[in-house]
């Protein structure tokens, strides 16, 4: 069988994906771990709380014996009733309203970084706006005062390469892993005790408040949330800045229509080159998957990658359409997972890249400088390093 984790793949892993659908519905890699690759199977486990990670009850065959809380965003790998207790205080502050008041911001962010670029004329997109958009939305977010903003690139990095399993990282790579969950818990530690005497109108202040039957937040669980955040937040919404103009950039037929719905077109490029591509879970009890008996313990690489590509889910799928979703029958991708874990931060993703997608095409005509982008090493998030383009300011 292919390794589909292979470094070879990155650019185009689909046809893998295809012959996996063809030949199963699991594929057993090892160790108790099987390959999912269909998108009702994924959606099934994803949806049932009888899969989870395990870590609490030490059956995770991912990482055996591992602590979920030495782990960055250890918030995401809980099970209930744990993890639903902090989702539900992390909702409480995580509101549409704070969302909604980051438009302004992120749009005059936006045009900014495009001025810049336009003035440049030729830029690599990721670092010049698929990397600030979000990092800089997230900061204002959480509170973070501007001059400190710069610190959280550099964490972000390293906490980002460090979620992939430690046996594809070097010693310096887990090194500057647990330098980085050190310098941000530290940092942090700081700014809650601030909130705490100074409440402001930000997350982190929401988060210290939040209060749910007489519960609370403590700091490490805010800590958590702010590393999962720094990770999940930044991360996916590059990865799917970057690839949403690569695929733009293949199909320019696609780019009018994308500007009359930008919302719309955001749920088919993240069906079209989903960031997470390969999440996992564990069965917390004897399960049937795909019609076989599974025992606890057992677990399962959703192939996400390759369920936002089933035909038996979504017709032609190898066809990028970025009005695919526009009807209310269009069946949900699964970029954002499904069921208990749904990502809380899904709308503010969907706000940053919509308004960028907006911003960018309505005010620049953008022509990517390569045919063959060089992509990041991580395993766990699929994104580009590194994407040169020139842009033209349009008349």
């Amino acid at each position: 069988m292919t390794n589909v984790f292979d470094k070879s793949l990155r650019a185009d892993p689909f046809g893998v994906y295809r012959k996996l659908r063809e030949n199963g519905r699991l594929h057993a890699s090892g160790f108790g771990i099987h390959l999912v690759p269909h998108y009702a199977d994924c959606a099934a486990v994803l949806n049932d709380p009888d899969w989870g990670h395990g870590y609490t009850a030490g059956i995770n065959p991912f990482r055996p014996g591992v602590d979920p809380a030495d782990l960055p965003g250890s918030f995401l790998l809980l099970d209930p009733p744990e993890h639903g207790r902090l989702r539900a205080l992390v909702a409480k502050a995580f509101t549409q309203r704070s969302i909604a008041a980051l438009r302004p911001g992120i749009t005059a962010l936006v045009d900014r970084l495009v001025d810049d670029a336009l003035e440049a004329g030729e830029v690599d997109l990721v670092e010049a706006l698929a990397f600030p958009v979000p990092l800089t939305t997230i900061c204002e977010l959480l509170g973070v005062p501007v001059a400190d903003r710069a610190l959280f690139g550099d964490w972000t990095r390293d906490i980002s390469r460090g979620l992939d399993p430690d046996a594809v990282l070097t010693d310096t790579e887990k090194s500057a892993r647990g330098v980085a969950v050190e310098q941000f818990a530290a940092y942090f530690t700081d700014l809650i005790e601030h909130r705490r005497a100074r409440p402001a109108d930000d997350l982190l202040s929401r988060l210290v408040a939040a209060e749910e039957r007489g519960d609370r937040l403590t700091v490490k669980e805010i800590i958590d949330i702010g590393v999962l955040l720094l990770i999940a937040g930044h991360e996916t919404t590059m990865n799917l800045i970057s690839s949403g103009v690569l695929a733009l950039h293949r199909h320019p037929d696609q780019v009018e229509p994308m500007l009359t719905d930008p919302a719309v077109a955001v749920e088919e490029l993240l069906r079209f080159d989903t960031p997470v591509p390969f999440p996992t879970r564990v069965a917390l009890r004897d399960v049937e998957l795909a019609g076989q008996e599974l025992p606890r313990g057992t677990g399962v690489i959703l192939l996400l990658g390759s369920a936002n590509r089933d035909p038996a889910a979504f017709p032609d799928p190898d066809r990028l359409d970025v009005r695919r979703f526009a009807g209310e029958a269009a069946r949900r991708q699964l970029a954002f997972s499904h069921g208990p874990h749904f990502c809380l931060g899904a709308p503010m993703a969907r706000l940053e890249s919509a308004l960028t997608f907006e911003r960018l095409y309505t005010r620049a005509e953008v022509t990517v400088l390569t045919d063959t982008p060089e992509y990041r090493p991580s395993v766990s998030m699929r994104g580009l390093a590194t994407l040169p383009v020139s842009l033209r300011r349009k008349p």
